[in-house]
């Protein structure tokens, strides 16, 4: 069982920039991959970038693609997002998601075993 708690949400302008962490804890953090997906109100979980267990490879979604970088530090058991030139359609609830042992990274929600509470990022126009 792994906890994952995720930080660094808040209000910002739209142009503006935040970073996300989430902390894992409870097992070897750095045999899985992580992902980050996000939520908007009525709207279903999709995903948002995804980094393999190595951190050789990164995934995004082209809605974020060249703003949002994922990263992570294995020394640490953290992941992190920075997001940057936010849009208003970026808010969201986000929340980072940990795959299964050893897993080849993925964008579908299903595939990822354990979920954080999540972060409300709110960008204003």
């Amino acid at each position: 069982q792994v906890q994952l708690v995720e930080s660094g949400g808040g209000v910002v302008q739209a142009g503006g920039s935040l970073r996300l962490s989430c902390a894992a804890s409870g097992r070897t953090f750095r045999s899985y991959p992580m992902g980050w997906f996000r939520q908007a109100p009525g709207k279903e979980r999709e995903f948002v970038a995804g980094i393999s267990w190595r951190g050789g490879s990164t995934s995004y979604a082209n809605s974020v693609k060249g703003r949002f970088t994922i990263s992570r530090d294995n020394a640490k058991n953290t992941v992190y997002l920075q997001m940057n030139s936010l849009k208003p359609e970026d808010t969201a609830v986000y929340y980072c998601a940990q795959g299964n042992w050893q897993q080849v990274l993925t964008t579908t929600p299903a595939a990822y075993e354990d979920w954080g509470q999540g972060t409300q990022v709110t960008v204003s126009s």
